[in-house]
């Protein structure tokens, strides 16, 4: 394409450091027996924030009358999931023999290393509302196959600064460390903030975040978001202001951070790995019935998809998002249970330097 105007502009092309802020657009997904999510991450155009690789975001719905959150047993390797909910019950069971209720601020932490399955559900007498997070952490691959192993936290430390409250969910926020075990630099924050008052978030310029609006519009580092919408932040930035509107007792976000992860990821269905050999082969050992019980769920285990008719490949850092377009980039993709999903029109703000990871998410669980 030649540029055609007969008077060209003279430009100026100087190197800069620009911090912009980019605002993406969740695509919309179903898992269990109704139950709506704001698929966050993984984006086109954003794969990962530090190792955090995958966040879904649910509710609030009315669980009061349906079956709420009802994922079946399913596999996980090269990875550690964080449960988070904001109002609610659900629980936990994996292959281990965990058996674990999770209550709002509490943190349900597995890791997955060679291989666990597990399942999700909500419970009899449970409140009548459900809202929460979901989150896989990629692991690096000096863990990847470490032991599968589960971590329940129900005593978080809570940094109160004026009217607002810091929940130190990973990583650690003004000396206050999470208990979380975690395998790269990373944080993890849940902030409430007054309705109308500003609230501002030191943080650490090695560090790459994003921000979820839990419940309310807000503006954050001078990007307007709602749920539904997320804010990436990129390195070099000292601090996160946060506006939210007024109207309200509480303005709750989600922070997540970390320093850029440069290794190179493949992901398909519910497994992170390196190489499309190992992904076929955790396909075959859950299809085989390898990955162990998950006793108690009333029913059966998720099925594998199939896998793809090309070769599944990792992609280099850096490497351009056409490259490795998921099949959600260009229209669609398959939900947790093969149902396909729209996805937005298009509010992608440009292509993000570090993308070391290719995604094929036919049917992802959690």
């Amino acid at each position: 394409m030649s540029n055609l105007d007969p008077a060209p502009e003279a430009i100026a092309l100087a190197p800069a450091v620009v911090h912009a802020v980019d605002v993406l657009e969740a695509r919309k997904a179903a898992i269990g027996d109704g139950t709506e999510v704001r698929r966050l991450l993984p984006q086109r155009t954003l794969r990962t924030v530090g190792a955090w690789c995958f966040l879904d975001h649910y509710g609030p719905d009315d669980v009061s009358i349906r079956p709420g959150m009802q994922v079946p047993p399913h596999p996980h390797i090269g990875l550690q999931t964080v449960s988070w909910l904001f109002e609610g019950l659900v629980l936990h069971r994996d292959s281990l023999g965990s058996q674990q209720l999770i209550r709002p601020g509490e943190l349900n932490l597995m890791t997955a290393g060679r291989g666990i399955a597990h399942s999700e559900e909500s419970v009899a007498g449970r409140p009548a509302a459900l809202h929460g997070l979901q989150l896989w952490i990629a692991l690096p691959a000096q863990d990847r196959f470490t032991e599968p192993r589960f971590a329940h936290h129900a005593d978080l430390p809570v940094v109160r600064e004026g009217g607002a409250r810091v929940t130190v969910v990973i990583g650690e926020h003004r000396g206050e460390r999470s208990p979380a075990e975690v395998s790269t630099p990373l944080a993890g924050f849940e902030v409430a903030v007054p309705g109308g008052d500003d609230f501002v978030l030191p943080v650490r310029e090695d560090f790459e975040y994003a921000v979820v609006a839990v419940d309310g519009s807000a503006v954050v580092a001078g990007a307007l978001i709602a749920p539904g919408l997320l804010a990436h932040l990129p390195a070099g930035l000292p601090e996160i202001r946060f506006s939210p509107a007024g109207g309200r007792r509480h303005a709750r976000f989600f922070v997540i951070g970390g320093a850029p992860f440069g290794e190179r990821l493949l992901m398909w269905w519910n497994f992170v790995g390196r190489s499309g050999e190992e992904i076929a082969a955790a396909r075959e050992d859950w299809v085989a019935g390898r990955f162990g019980d998950v006793r108690g769920y009333p029913g059966g285990p998720l099925p594998a998809p199939p896998l793809p008719s090309v070769p599944l490949k990792p992609r280099l850092p850096g490497g351009r998002a056409g490259r490795c377009r998921p099949s959600w980039a260009r229209g669609r993709y398959h939900g947790p249970f093969g149902q396909k999903v729209l996805t937005p029109a298009g509010r992608f703000a440009g292509h993000h330097p570090n993308s070391p990871i290719s995604f094929t998410m036919r049917k992802l669980s959690w």
